[in-house]
Formats: structure tokens, sequence, C-alpha cells
């Protein structure tokens, strides 16, 4: 069967031919307009942000493979990535070294730094010459009694004057007599409050004891034969979760009875809470603390928010991790956020 084919069409007047063409030109250009215009609007979020990345460094005093203080880091990666944020952590544990990194921040024009004030005497210059630039500072984890003067924005952490009586008032309800509260790293203003706030308030004798914490043999060395010298020592008291676990191991091999209490949490010294090696410990939060801090310095980029309205600190403890509750952070700090 032959299919017909179709009558052909009659040319278009030259006019017409024209007058198609100049309106498919004029539907070009409004195109090419509303394209340009949604690429345009596509720079900005539903909040009216600019497209570009906010660039955050993250600065602290943490020895390098420190559990504390990956914990600080993944909280501040879990607020970047929310955020949409891009954060670049460093640190350094001498002071001088750290306070090269903030200046290192400000000649890379960031948005936004936050640090830690272990030292705060030596981030003083640092932080000037980044507000001079206008870049927002604030701090975390150490310094609370300092970050105001030393001129951050904003400060996110614990009172260690305060976790430390309140672990003082502890020691008393267990009937402890005589505590030995070890310092991991001389000149540490958070740590030195910690022991200070429990000699504050514990009725029994508090003696302090320090050690180099990048030594854990050497540590667990000073802190047996301290147990082996002093055998009364009923309590040792420790400001980091691995230096419990040290501690543990020295009561052991000095044949001491003294239990062990800390400061900070991580997983594997909530399974000795668990198992009653470790009596207690303090949760200052770290996650909470390197959340908090990027996603502020987020904040004030984006709504000129200010936590704690730049005159109070943001508190994240303390909080008793006990035999009683531990249960209840296990599962959290199994997946390494506690």
């Amino acid at each position: 069967m032959n299919t017909p084919l179709p009558a052909p069409t009659a040319p278009a007047p030259l006019g017409s031919a024209r007058l198609t063409a100049l309106a498919a030109a004029c539907c070009l250009l409004l195109l090419t307009g509303c394209s340009g215009a949604t690429s345009s609007g596509s720079d900005k979020d539903a909040a009216g942000r600019s497209g570009d990345r906010i660039k955050i460094t993250l600065i602290t005093h943490g020895a390098k493979g420190d559990a504390f203080w990956e914990l600080v880091r993944k909280g501040a990666e879990a607020a970047a990535a929310k955020d949409g944020v891009d954060l670049t952590y460093a640190s350094d544990s001498d002071a001088d070294g750290q306070a090269e990194l903030v200046r290192e921040a400000v000649s890379d024009r960031v948005d936004g730094i936050a640090v830690t004030l272990a030292k705060p005497q030596a981030m003083k210059s640092p932080v000037a010459r980044a507000k001079a630039a206008g870049i927002p500072v604030v701090g975390l984890n150490s310094g609370i009694d300092a970050w105001r003067s030393v001129g951050l924005l904003e400060y996110f952490g614990q009172d260690e004057s305060v976790a430390g009586r309140a672990v003082g008032d502890k020691l008393d309800s267990l009937g402890a007599k005589h505590a030995l509260c070890v310092i991991h790293e001389r000149g540490n203003i958070a740590l030195e409050a910690r022991c200070a706030g429990v000699k504050k308030t514990f009725t029994g004798e508090t003696e302090m004891l320090y050690v180099d914490g990048t030594d854990m043999d050497a540590m667990t060395a000073t802190v047996e034969a301290r147990l082996r010298q002093e055998p009364d020592i009923d309590e040792v008291i420790t400001l980091g979760a691995q230096f419990a676990l040290a501690a543990v191991q020295a009561a052991g091999k000095a044949d001491s009875k003294a239990k062990v209490a800390t400061f900070d949490l991580n997983k594997d010294l909530v399974t000795a809470v668990r198992d009653g090696d470790v009596q207690f410990a303090v949760d200052q939060q770290p996650y909470l603390q390197g959340y908090l801090a990027v996603d502020a310095l987020w904040l004030h980029k984006t709504n000129g928010n200010v936590s704690g309205g730049g005159v109070a600190p943001v508190l994240t403890g303390p909080a008793f991790v006990t035999k009683t509750n531990v249960a209840a952070v296990a599962r959290f700090a199994a997946a390494g956020t506690r």
C-alpha cells in the first residue's frame, strides 16, 4: 500500500519570516535574562546569605592524637557540615606555636576563629590582630576567667573552678580522706583551677602532683611511686580520661587501695566506670564545645547573633557520670561523640 506524500506547504511571505526570526530572538534574549536572574539568585540561599562558603579556623592547645581533642574536632566538623562552613582545624600544645597559628589564620583572611585559652597571655596579641582585621574570635574549653579580658566575642565551656568544687563535695560524700590531684600540664589554667576547686571544698587533704602528660609511661610511674610513698592516699583525681586509666594501673602496681576518679570522658573510660574501675567522671562535653564554637561563628556571620550576649559564658558542664547513669551515655561514647 502506497502512502501519498503530503501536499507541499506554501513558502511564508518574506515579512512573516522576518517577524518570526525577530520573535525568536526576543524570546532568546528574554530567556537569557531570566537565566541570568536565576543564576544570580542561586548565589544566595533562602536566608539571603552569599553562596560563598564561610571559612572558620579552630585552633586548640591539644596534643596530637589526644582522644579528648578528637571529640572537640568531631563536634566542630558536625557543625561545619550542617552550616556549609569550610573548617580548618589546627593545634599546638606550645603557647607560642598556638599564637602563631592564630596569626596565620588572620593572614589567611578567614571569617572567624575559635581558640582555646590555656595560656591566655599568649593569645592577647594575636586575638587583638584578628579583631583589628574585623575577624570575630570565640573561645572554648579553657580560659573562662580570661575570655572577656582577652577580647573574645563568646565563650563555650565548663567553669573549671565550679567543677572542681563539685568534685570536692563528692569526695566528702564518698568518705575520702586524702586526695592526690594529678596535673598533667603545668601552667594550664583550666587544669590548675580544677585541682584548686577540689582543694577548696574537700574537707580532707588535697595534694597536687605534677606529671608529664606527653609520656604515659613516666606519668604512670610517677603516680605509682607517690602511692607507694603515701599509702594513706585513698583517692586519685586525674584531669583527663586517659590519665585515669593510667592511674588505675599505677594503683594496681603500687598495691594501693586508692580509688580513681577523673575529669573528662571517652569510650574506654565509660567501660571503666561501668566495670567499677573508675568511680566517676566529670563530663564537660567536648563534642558540644567544638560544635557550639563553630555554629556560633556561623550564626554571628549570617545573623549577627552573640550567645550569652557577649557578657556570660555558655556552660557545657559539669555533669557527673557514675555507675548508676553511665548506660545513658554509653552508646554515644561508642559512636565517638561523648
